[in-house]
């Protein structure tokens, strides 16, 4: 894996949400939890990983930070969000989790082999991808390691 350019940098995606609440209730099914540190009425911070965050803002406090009108998540995409879990069964029973809470199918479940992910709609309309990488392919790259299981698998 390569080096990050800046070691601690953390990184937070505000996202808007028509009730704060019913969100993050969402959220907490899927095994989420959020620092109250930073979270109030307006908004939650989700604990993505060790330096990232989810930012779930109530369509007010949203408006605050973008002077740009806000796009209706069931009409437009303006980004996809994708975390990684540990394994190809935690893929399916998070986003079994989704789907039970009221999520919605976003695509076809993407099997490559050294990397397994399923979609969904959350309440808000927001497409997230729940992913598993084999930690060799993550290390390797894709291409690298496809070429070193064909090498494992050739005859000798």
């Amino acid at each position: 894996m390569t080096t990050p350019a800046h070691p601690g940098r953390m990184l937070f995606v505000n996202i808007p949400v028509a009730d704060l609440d019913r969100s993050k209730a969402f959220f907490a099914k899927l095994g989420f939890s959020f620092n109250p540190l930073f979270s109030d009425e307006t908004g939650a911070c989700m604990l993505v990983g060790e330096h990232a965050f989810v930012m779930l803002l109530n369509h007010e406090r949203f408006a605050e930070f973008s002077k740009l009108p806000m796009a209706d998540p069931t009409t437009h995409a303006l980004a996809l969000y994708c975390f990684s879990v540990s394994s190809r069964d935690e893929v399916d029973t998070v986003t079994d989790a989704a789907l039970a809470a009221g999520a919605t199918d976003h695509d076809d479940t993407e099997d490559h082999g050294f990397m397994y992910s399923r979609s969904f709609f959350d309440l808000d309309g927001h497409g997230w991808q729940v992913m598993w990488m084999d930690p060799a392919a993550a290390q390797q790259g894709p291409g690298e390691f496809a070429a070193s299981t064909q090498d494992a698998d050739a005859p000798a």
